[in-house]
Formats: C-alpha cells, structure tokens, sequence
C-alpha cells in the first residue's frame, strides 16, 4: 500500500506541483460544488496510476485541483463505495494520496436517509459522530506505522471545532442545520423498514453507505475531519415506498447550493 500510495502522489505531482491544505469528498448530487473552486488542473480518475473508477450515477469521476480564496483545495467528483465491489483500502485509497499531497483537513459529504423525527428530507446535518456497520474494516490487516498507530483513537472522529465553526456560518448564512450520528451499512440496497428502525433504536439519526471507511482512515493518518449530509429520504411507513436512487439525486440538488456556500465559507474561515 504504502509504495502505490508514493507512486500516485508522485503522478500527482507531476502533473500538477499542487500543494493542498483541503480534501473534499463529494457525495451524490452535490458534484456542483467544484464550481466554487477556481480550477488549475483536472485529472480523471482513469488517468491515475492505482486509482479505482467510480461507476455511481451522480459521480463523475475526476480530482480536481484549485484555490477557494487563499486556501489551496483538492476536490473528489464521486467517491468510491464497497458495494460496488472494491477492497476498504481501494475505497479509502484517495484518502491516503490526500494526506501525503498536504492535505490537514478533510471534508465528506454524502446522502443519507434519515430516521430521527425531527428530520426531513432536504435537512442539511453535520455529522458529529458514526456507528460503523460496514462488513470490513478499512484498517483491518497488517499495519504500517508509517500512515498511523495500530489502534486509532476515534472518541472525536469529527473535528469539534470544525463543527462549531460551521455552526457559526451556517447562522451568519440563515442556513438551517442540524446535528446528527450517521450510521454506515454496504449497500446497495436501500433500508427496509426494519432496518431503519434498527438505525433508529441504536441510536443514529441517520444512515448512508459511505463517509465512515474515510473517516476512519483520514483519522488514522491524524487528519482533521467535518462530515455533512443531506437528508434525501425518510425511512418511515409514510416514506419508504418512494425512494429510488433518482430521487435521491434530486433532493440532494435542491440542498446542494446551501451545502456549497457552507463548505465555502468552512474552507475560506476556518
């Protein structure tokens, strides 16, 4: 791992001699975000060396390279999922060529379902805490010292200070936000409504197929961590029949402007 790691970040370098202090990870429908960046390269994710493809509707697919003011950015157009047959490591890969192309602090964001009743859908939650119920563990295996410890301290996954910053903004902007636990399952399936109530009765509010096997890793390479998501469906008896992947995308699109100026303004302020 570590020598594929090297071996991409010095492609990266290559071609691009970009130095970084932000990671963005972009879920589902909020591809939109890259707008926001002023772009000095792109590089499409079949390009570069050990890189899987991403093959999810609503992710395109590319690294892009680019500043948000004075801050120097690296931003992800569609991530990677286990479901869709990758290992946890190829998963969180671009996570480990982050850290060591400069990025300090990694933003996730996603799409989830939510099942706290105080939630709907288009509600923008920052994440302050997870429950992982992936199948694999990205970290399980040999570790190497050179990327992090054995045993990852993960009272805080979530950047506290990172959270009350966005609080601010999101105040200073009029956008509403709320708190919330994300749970992580495989995929690709969505929930039936036994299993959100499970979510529910373990004590998420929230639940997606991604976000966790990054955070995870970025937390073991010491990297400051802010999750966001948008809820784009309820898991309850009044909501369940609708959701397909199409709605999603659509509801994480209306919320995607509101989660653009919040992530700006995070990268610009904090």
């Amino acid at each position: 791992m570590w020598e594929k790691v090297q071996e991409t970040v010095s492609y990266i370098k290559a071609h691009t001699s970009f130095n970084p202090e932000y990671g963005v990870i972009l879920g589902s429908g909020l591809g939109g975000f890259t707008n926001d960046i002023s772009v000095e390269f792109t590089i499409p994710y079949s390009a570069i060396p050990n890189f899987p493809v991403s093959t999810v509707e609503g992710h395109k697919g590319a690294l892009v390279f680019g500043s948000i003011g004075t801050k120097k950015v690296i931003a992800m157009q569609g991530r990677f999922h286990f479901y869709e047959g990758y290992s946890m490591k190829e998963v969180t890969f671009p996570v480990r060529v982050m850290k060591y192309l400069g990025v300090q602090k990694l933003i996730v964001s996603n799409a989830s379902g939510g099942v706290n009743v105080n939630y709907k859908v288009g509600d923008i939650v920052l994440i302050n805490d997870h429950v992982n119920m992936m199948p694999e563990h990205p970290l399980r295996g040999k570790n190497d010292e050179r990327f992090g410890p054995r045993f990852v301290n993960m009272s805080a996954p979530y950047s506290r200070k990172m959270i009350a910053k966005a609080k601010e903004i999101a105040i200073s902007l009029r956008i509403e936000v709320k708190d919330g636990i994300y749970l992580g399952l495989q995929g690709p399936t969505f929930e039936t409504l036994s299993e959100y109530r499970m979510v529910k009765n373990i004590g998420a509010d929230c639940v997606g197929m991604s976000t966790v096997p990054e955070v995870i890793v970025a937390r073991h390479m010491d990297i400051e961590c802010f999750g966001i998501s948008v809820i784009t469906d309820m898991g309850d008896e009044g909501n369940i029949d609708t959701v397909s992947h199409s709605e999603v995308l659509e509801a994480a699109q209306k919320a995607e402007p509101e989660v653009r100026n919040l992530i700006r303004m995070l990268i610009l302020e904090y």
